[in-house]
């Protein structure tokens, strides 16, 4: 298939295709940070008056769609891990913009031939547009031989 990975970044790379508005209830991620194992209270409580979602609790937000359409399938997706960066406190109670774009599409080649990595950015913005967090899905396909 020999996909030609530049086109394929010129085309896709840093177009938002997906939004989606999340409601966090404060008291699912104080639950979330005490089964992480938090102890602060900034995050078990929501009675604390800096009471925020800890760190990696964006990572369990997903959007709608993973990929935009039309992006090429070069064969079965599997994860290749998360990546979360922390710009602001989300606070929970208050309505959250989850955007969906392509942040990064890169390959390898190993023993069995060419991966192609995709790095999909679900940023987190709140009601005044704060960008508060970005999280990162890389999925991992192996190129179909042609």
């Amino acid at each position: 298939m020999d996909a030609d990975i530049q086109a394929i970044r010129d085309q896709f790379l840093g177009q938002a295709f997906d939004e989606k508005q999340f409601e966090i209830d404060p008291n699912v991620t104080a639950e979330y940070a005490r089964l992480c194992g938090e102890t602060l209270p900034k995050f078990t409580d929501p009675k604390d008056p800096d009471f925020q979602a800890s760190p990696t609790f964006v990572a369990s937000l997903s959007g709608g769609r993973s990929l935009p359409a039309g992006f090429p399938r070069f064969g079965l997706g599997m994860d290749a891990g998360k990546g979360i960066e922390c710009l602001q406190p989300v606070r929970p109670g208050q309505p959250l913009i989850g955007k969906t774009h392509l942040h990064d599409i890169y390959t390898k080649t190993g023993r069995s031939g060419r991966m192609i990595f995709v790095v999909a950015r679900l940023a987190f913005f709140d009601e005044a547009g704060t960008h508060l967090a970005n999280s990162d899905s890389r999925i991992v396909m192996r190129e179909k031989s042609a």
